[in-house]
């Protein structure tokens, strides 16, 4: 029977890869069925946080996928295995929507979240508020456009201050939900309850703190919930999209209050990080795209996470709707890129015959093993032109230049991304040698 279960979960498993990729994790693979009796396939699980997103993102889809393997009517609980650490106060540290309780997403944890330039300094803030809170930095506010990591690093603070100790009390919510809150307990006569629920937490987080716009009473009993957490030395944690000062219409007594703190901000990736990024969130579905395919989705991408990891989910469901492999043609037609119209098509011979006459160097200094810098340069701009302006791979690439590896072609690559991105002169050659290219 143990052997006819796993067999089952395992084809349930694959099913939900197949069509609903965009909720694949690689942890699912750690999932152990317990049994099924009755109608009932009781799921366990190690980590609270995995139950709560299997139960909110999956629930439907993997009934759907047991009941096709099994022919049967099935219904599912998931069961947290972790006995010896359940707490009747679980849920009290959970609050969001208007069910009462708020879930933190298993991929949200310090683990997940890709360090870069962008946001290193609001990294840290968070780890070091998780080692310490209400004594590092209090409050901390991260601001940013969205889509950067801001909820990511939020969440990945909660969920290392919970595992440090369950009975810490969290209180984690948009500020929308927060207004709507305050909005009922006056309506319904229940101030006082309202405010001992906020007032008597360990850890206060609010996300997107810029709703407060223009709602006065709002804003009036968020300092003072503010102001009794903060003399009680709790941590008091803040997001928005931009700056206090930035924030239209808020008190400037809240501005004060929200600068004592560290203010920190998060920017848009820079290549090399939304590169990183791609990669985590490949190892977090289970998938290993051909380094290439990451480099298209990293160029064509530039503004944000959750567009990187939504390019990223669109691919992969494409492949699957097929034989199930990733390659840069099947990202191109995902993604909408137009091909090369017919006639137009350019060939690594013509770019290199452009490259030779600019830089005035043979072709054997290109396919060569010289690496002074006269011949470096030119070889690297024609490997950076044949992987934007053709369709070959990184591995074609590299045969046309002396038989070089796909890693060399892809440092090239970067490194006149990086050049191009911050010397003029080297965004002037390189435009001039596209438009002679693609004019001709």
């Amino acid at each position: 029977m143990v052997d006819v279960l796993a067999d089952i979960w395992d084809r349930v498993l694959r099913t939900l890869q197949k069509n609903h990729s965009n909720i694949w994790r690689s942890w699912f693979e750690q999932i152990e069925p317990i049994s099924l009796e009755n109608g009932w396939l009781r799921i366990g699980v190690p980590e609270r946080s995995w139950q709560q997103y299997l139960m909110q993102t999956c629930n439907e889809s993997l009934k759907e996928a047991v009941q096709e393997i099994t022919g049967h009517l099935i219904s599912l609980e998931y069961v947290y295995t972790d006995q010896e650490n359940i707490l009747e106060s679980d849920l009290a540290n959970y609050q969001g929507d208007e069910t009462g309780i708020f879930y933190f997403s298993p991929d949200y944890t310090f683990d997940n979240f890709v360090v870069g330039p962008c946001n290193r300094l609001a990294h840290a803030a968070c780890v070091a508020v998780s080692e310490s809170p209400g004594h590092t930095y209090n409050p901390l506010f991260i601001h940013g456009s969205v889509g950067l990591g801001k909820t990511h690093l939020l969440q990945a603070t909660c969920q290392s201050l919970l595992k440090q100790d369950k009975q810490r009390r969290i209180t984690y919510m948009s500020c929308e939900t927060f207004v709507n809150d305050f909005i009922r307990a006056v309506e319904e006569g229940k101030l006082y309850d309202f405010r001992y629920n906020y007032r008597h937490v360990d850890v206060l987080v609010i996300d997107d703190v810029q709703f407060l716009t223009e709602r006065e009473r709002s804003q009036e009993e968020f300092f003072h919930t503010f102001n009794t957490l903060y003399q009680s030395r709790k941590q008091i944690i803040l997001s928005a999209d931009c700056s206090p000062a930035e924030i239209p219409k808020l008190e400037e007594r809240l501005v004060s209050r929200f600068n004592q703190g560290l203010v920190t901000r998060i920017d848009k990736p820079c290549y090399e990080t939304r590169m990183a990024i791609l990669h985590k969130k490949a190892q977090m579905r289970g998938i290993e795209p051909p380094e290439e395919v990451i480099c298209f989705i990293a160029r064509k991408i530039e503004r944000n996470t959750r567009e990187l990891e939504g390019a990223l989910t669109k691919i992969h469901g494409m492949a699957m709707l097929y034989d199930g492999k990733i390659t840069l043609e099947l990202a191109r037609q995902a993604l909408g890129e137009e091909p090369t119209p017919p006639g137009r098509q350019i060939s690594i011979s013509q770019i290199i015959d452009a490259v030779s006459n600019c830089f005035n160097v043979r072709l054997s200094d290109l396919q060569g093993k010289r690496r002074s810098r006269s011949i470096a340069f030119p070889r690297q701009v024609c490997m950076y032109l044949a992987r934007d302006l053709t369709a070959h791979s990184l591995e074609e690439i590299g045969g046309y230049f002396g038989g070089r590896d796909h890693t060399t072609v892809l440092h090239a690559y970067r490194n006149i991304d990086r050049l191009y991105d911050n010397d003029e002169k080297t965004r002037f050659l390189v435009d001039g040698l596209v438009v002679g290219l693609t004019q001709r």
